[in-house]
């Protein structure tokens, strides 16, 4: 099949568009974070700008890669040593774009990581749970008949092909759910304030536990990676279908 190519600046606004960038104040540069080649025909989608997952771009000719988790994040060393060197020489050795969007694509309402994860819950209407800031990255909904916490998770293993943790009693009723992929724990006291019977998000924290049982809230955690796989593919389909270029979503596994 032969892919027409796009320019990177026509791809550059559909993307910022789309995900509406500036309605985010975030923990790194959301959009065109590595400049390469100025026609795009092939992108590569992922999680994680990792090496693994850039030499696989390299193999398949790619012009642009498509990530949740990019470079310059606020607080990390500015030098362009080590790693960071090797990432950043393999990018611009190859003439890829790098394109990266972190809380735009959490909260994405049909492409997003969020939304993704609302559907792998069985979920087909979701809300976000502070409708005023809708930059805050915790969605809520509900099933259509109350069930297990047990049923629920086991649900949501054969969803990701991955164990999850589980806190609270198994035979739980749970029928609305709060949830935030990847790092959410921290959201969990909102999802209590919010009276759901069930947080889902990718970590656990040790305190996360105990806020769990004192609130009486059940409470899943069920991978960073594997909750936040959905962005990415998503948005490199629909870069595909709208612009008619190549894609290939790649899956760098991660145990976290």
């Amino acid at each position: 099949m032969f892919f027409m190519g796009i320019s990177r600046e026509t791809l550059r606004v559909a993307l910022d568009r789309e995900l509406n960038i500036e309605g985010f104040n975030d923990y790194c540069p959301n959009g065109l974070q590595v400049e390469g080649s100025p026609t795009i025909s092939v992108v590569v989608s992922g999680v994680t700008a990792c090496q693994a997952l850039l030499d696989k771009a390299v193999s398949l000719n790619a012009d642009a890669v498509l990530v949740h988790h990019g470079y310059f994040w606020q607080g990390e060393d500015a030098r362009v040593v080590g790693m960071k060197a090797r990432r950043l020489k393999t990018l611009l050795d190859s003439g890829i774009n790098l394109f990266a969007y972190h809380l735009p694509l959490d909260c994405h309402r049909s492409l997003g990581n969020n939304a993704g994860l609302g559907r792998a819950l069985g979920l087909s209407d979701w809300q976000p749970l502070n409708a005023v800031d809708l930059s805050f990255p915790v969605f809520y909904g509900g099933l259509e008949a109350p069930n297990s916490l047990q049923s629920v998770a086991q649900g949501l293993e054969r969803e990701l092909g991955r164990g999850v943790t589980v806190v609270g009693s198994p035979q739980a009723s749970v029928q609305s759910v709060a949830w935030c992929t990847g790092g959410g724990q921290r959201y969990i006291d909102a999802a209590a304030d919010a009276g759901v019977d069930l947080y889902v998000t990718g970590e656990i924290s040790e305190q996360t536990v105990h806020v769990a049982r004192e609130r009486g809230i059940s409470f899943i955690a069920a991978g960073h990676h594997a909750t936040e796989r959905f962005g990415a593919r998503a948005l490199g389909e629909w870069v595909a279908e709208h612009f008619g270029v190549e894609h290939h979503f790649v899956d760098i596994d991660s145990p976290a």
